[in-house]
């Protein structure tokens, strides 16, 4: 029974606060400074493949995707990329690291709202430093029962994070933008799974739209989530 709901688990990057605008910016940077040795599109791909090679190593967050493109300037300069561009990839990640939080429409009212019936959890994935940072700074944090930064968003991660703060993922909610990440791996642990879509969403965490299950809801923004809890309760 929908009823029976008790846990909001919430994603923060990009669903509750702006994050992938400054990649983008990030990597817009990145381009530029290598403009004499590879065309635009080509620097893109291998930065991509880049990262994609690299999520085992070091994760998700700005010091591997910086780490990713020091090591692509470094092979699409057949080592011979300057110092000045490291230092500047460097200042670049740097910027990132300080960026000040900017909330997402809705997100501090509909965080409020539903904290005041439900016990919601912070499931985020990256460096744990920035994402303390961000939370920190997003003024959200004691209006949340837990937080968890992992790793990566699997079934095990839904499973054991709404098995310790809430009733199990089957009375349990997941709220993100990536469908890769924060819904279909909750669908799969038995939560519900809603997509608030995000303008800009990094292509790893894009995914197939579960639309035929039944747990699944699509919502244009934050602000109608509070309407949809009220709605599975009735």
């Amino acid at each position: 029974m929908a009823a029976d709901l008790t846990t909001i688990g919430f994603d923060a990057d990009d669903t509750l606060w702006q994050n992938e605008t400054f990649f983008r910016l990030t990597q817009e940077r990145f381009t530029a400074l290598l403009a004499d040795y590879a065309e635009r599109t080509h620097l893109e791909e291998r930065l991509l493949a880049a990262e994609r090679r690299n999520l085992g190593h070091y994760g998700f967050g700005i010091k591997g995707f910086v780490l990713s493109m020091i090591e692509t300037a470094i092979e699409v300069t057949d080592h011979k990329v300057p110092a000045s561009v490291i230092a500047e990839l460097l200042a670049a990640g740097q910027e990132m690291l300080r960026h000040p939080i900017e909330l997402l429409p809705h997100a501090r009212e509909v965080v409020a709202e539903l904290s005041a019936a439900h016990r919601l959890v912070l499931i985020t994935k990256g460096d744990l430093l920035d994402q303390e940072r961000k939370l920190a700074q997003s003024g959200l944090g004691e209006m949340f029962h837990a937080v968890e930064i992992v790793s990566d968003k699997t079934i095990a991660t839904y499973h054991s994070a709404f098995g310790r703060h809430g009733d199990g993922p089957e009375r349990a909610m997941m709220v993100g933008n990536s469908m890769k990440s924060d819904v279909r791996p909750a669908l799969d642990a038995g939560a519900w799974g809603v997509f608030v879509p995000h303008g800009l969403t990094w292509v790893l965490e894009h995914a197939e739209t579960p639309s035929d299950h039944v747990r699944f809801h699509e919502l244009p923004d934050l602000g109608a989530l509070p309407a949809l809890v009220a709605a599975l309760s009735e």
